[in-house]
């Protein structure tokens, strides 16, 4: 795996996301929207210069997700199992592009 700006926010957003499962003071989870806001933005940019649309729509609905500006109401527990899909989500797309480039060169 290249060490890339888009993977480091893809691993820097799953940690902080994973975080989430502990008992962490209200203020984190608020500064943690603004992170996740501006990093799913960016990710959503590099989708949309790689013309990927399906990704580029599933990163803006994840920035409009997290947005701290109006909170959407849903349990601890609901955020939790959201929190862990989307870490293991990005985790996953890390893999998925290297195997694509592989794929491409091999071809």
């Amino acid at each position: 795996m290249k060490i890339t700006t888009e993977n480091l926010i893809k691993i820097a957003l799953a940690v902080l996301l994973l975080i989430c499962l502990f008992h962490m003071p209200y203020g984190y989870y608020q500064l943690l929207r603004y992170i996740a806001v501006v990093g799913f933005a960016i990710l959503a940019y590099y989708e949309y210069e790689r013309k990927n649309v399906p990704l580029v729509i599933v990163f803006v609905a994840l920035a409009f997700l997290f947005q701290p500006y109006a909170n959407i109401p849903m349990g601890t527990q609901v955020w939790n199992i959201i929190d862990v899909v989307v870490a293991v989500g990005l985790i996953v797309t890390l893999f998925l592009r290297k195997h694509q480039k592989n794929k491409i060169i091999t071809k």
